[in-house]
């Protein structure tokens, strides 16, 4: 019997009539998952039911997708050492959170409705926090979701990116290859639906990164982008039930939604320090090994932003 989370009664209806899950073959698929990881010797991966669950909702319960996405969740962290070492839930980490550059807001769109994230990395100086330690903090946020946010799960994400106080020097501390990267990463290897992506207080340079950014994505993704030029087109996505006072809603504050996410956080400490013996040996793949340039198909790298 697997030890998995029960869901409430609108969202098993969701993940029976969008996902295909059967309750009744749930065990059946995690065993089979189980069975695949520990027959792939170069795969070190963990077997929680729960995890697996997500993967296997993630990709609409297709065992082959599944066993891809785990095999490039795993995998990818080889080539992406700037996001995956020393990735600890430690004294750093939290005075990132606590600058409330990452909110995760504390109801989602819905009873049965994805999950609502603010970003707001304008908040950091990005001279003190480069860009790849907050993408790296962010993904940690993602990793804590795929165990214990079933809305995230079942129904998808929706990114709210808030550019008020983007700068030039905001601009010309962005990495385009890690962002390229981490794109791909989302697509190929993580299990969460990004539902839509909304931009708002978007200035002249913060277009400029705006632009950028989306020419970096996937297709699919590049297709989920949103400029609001105010925040009632914002609403027209995302209720102001949803949102915080901050932004014109009545659910709580950013400080409310900082405490929440802390002891979101530190509840995984022990698991993040047990995270660094999980990944792959690709010197044991049962076939081509995976590198940076079968997975990201990137020769070379971009040239620094120039900024006027």
């Amino acid at each position: 019997m697997t030890n998995i989370r029960p869901l409430s009664t609108s969202l098993a209806k969701k993940a029976k009539l969008e996902l295909g899950e059967v309750p009744e073959r749930i065990d059946q698929d995690i065993a089979v998952l189980k069975d695949w990881i520990s027959s792939q010797p170069h795969l070190k991966a963990r077997v929680d039911d729960q995890l697996l669950v997500a993967f296997l909702r993630g990709c609409k319960y297709s065992l082959q997708k599944s066993k891809q996405k785990i095999d490039h969740f795993y995998s990818m962290r080889g080539a992406l050492p700037e996001l995956y070492e020393n990735r600890f839930v430690n004294e750093r980490t939290l005075t990132i959170f606590r600058k409330g550059g990452f909110l995760r807001l504390l109801k989602p769109l819905s009873e049965d409705g994805p999950r609502v994230h603010i970003a707001r990395y304008p908040v950091y100086d990005m001279k003190e926090f480069p860009l790849v330690e907050l993408l790296k903090t962010r993904i940690i946020l993602s990793d804590i979701e795929l165990l214990d946010d079933d809305n995230a799960v079942i129904a998808g994400c929706i990114e709210i990116v808030d550019m008020r106080g983007f700068s030039a020097s905001h601009l010309f501390h962005f990495d385009p290859l890690i962002v390229k990267k981490l794109g791909i990463f989302t697509e190929k290897a993580v299990p969460l639906r990004v539902k839509g992506i909304h931009f708002i207080n978007v200035s002249s340079t913060a277009e400029k990164f705006f632009n950028l950014v989306k020419s970096l994505m996937p297709e699919r993704l590049k297709q989920r982008f949103y400029v609001h030029p105010n925040y009632e087109s914002l609403y027209d996505y995302v209720p102001q039930e949803c949102l915080p006072k901050e932004y014109g809603g009545t659910d709580g504050t950013i400080e409310n939604i900082i405490a929440a996410l802390e002891e979101d956080v530190l509840r995984y400490k022990d698991y993040f320090e047990d995270e660094v013996q999980y990944g792959s040996d690709e010197k044991l793949r049962l076939g081509e090994p995976f590198n940076s340039q079968s997975l990201f198909g990137l020769e070379g790298s971009f040239r620094k932003l120039e900024v006027d």
